[in-house]
């Protein structure tokens, strides 16, 4: 029986975050430089999206280039925003045959101009596909997003257009760059890492965590539907008993 006819998909989430690592492992076992693996990662991306909007997901988010990326190598960086432009415009008719939505999270108006450009070329290209939305985490850092929704929403306390008891966390949530999508249930790491990295730290609170060995570049949809059985295979409690869960 196949990984993929296991699969349960009244069980699926909703969401799944991915912190996209190893690509400049990936390179080095190959003996190429660390951007060899940044273009070859672009396949898993394709991958991953095509075979998450097959099975009905309606959210994938993809960790890309976090604010501390700016500290690698100039190279290494301005290769990669050259690859994020050239990525984009490539992908449109993938995107647009699966009926997939691009949509990108941080703050994307201090991205260099070409691949601010790009991003919302392809976010426009593809703002009426209702199947599945892609979103990219480009210069993106949940700290900064954490602090951005605070400075906010005290901008708007002092101005008298929130009452300041009334601030809870769905309110806190409207002013995070995800209020328009509910949170993942599903964090996928590659790499063999087993850390977070700064991402999506107030929105995964509750969501369950899969560390895969492999490296990015050779996670493929096989990988997903491992990570995806290990996700239904377990027992989501919110912070109940299992007692209580069968009793509901």
């Amino acid at each position: 029986m196949s990984l993929k006819s296991q699969i349960n998909i009244d069980k699926l989430p909703q969401h799944i975050a991915v912190i996209m690592d190893g690509n400049g492992r990936w390179a080095k076992r190959h003996n190429k430089a660390r951007v060899f693996g940044h273009q070859n990662g672009v396949q898993a991306v394709r991958e991953i999206s095509e075979g998450a909007a097959e099975l009905g997901v309606k959210y994938l988010t993809l960790y890309a280039f976090s604010k501390e990326n700016w500290n690698r190598p100039a190279f290494e960086v301005n290769t990669l925003m050259k690859l994020f432009v050239k990525t984009v415009d490539k992908e449109m008719a993938t995107l647009n045959k699966n009926n997939i939505r691009l949509n990108a999270l941080g703050d994307l108006e201090t991205l260099p101009k070409e691949t601010y450009k790009a991003l919302m070329k392809g976010m426009k290209s593809t703002e009426s596909n209702d199947g599945m939305t892609l979103s990219l985490a480009l210069n993106y850092s949940s700290r900064w997003e954490i602090i951005d929704a605070v400075k906010r929403i005290a901008g708007e306390v002092k101005e008298g257009q929130v009452d300041l008891n009334g601030i809870n966390e769905n309110l806190f949530s409207n002013y995070l760059t995800t209020s328009d999508m509910p949170d993942p249930e599903l964090l996928i790491r590659t790499s063999g890492e087993n850390r977070i990295s700064n991402f999506l730290l107030w929105q995964i609170s509750y969501s369950e965590l899969y560390f895969s060995d492999v490296l990015w570049p050779d996670f493929s949809k096989e990988e997903l539907y491992k990570a995806l059985l290990s996700y239904q295979n377990r027992e989501r409690r919110f912070g109940l008993t299992g007692e209580q869960l069968i009793n509901s």
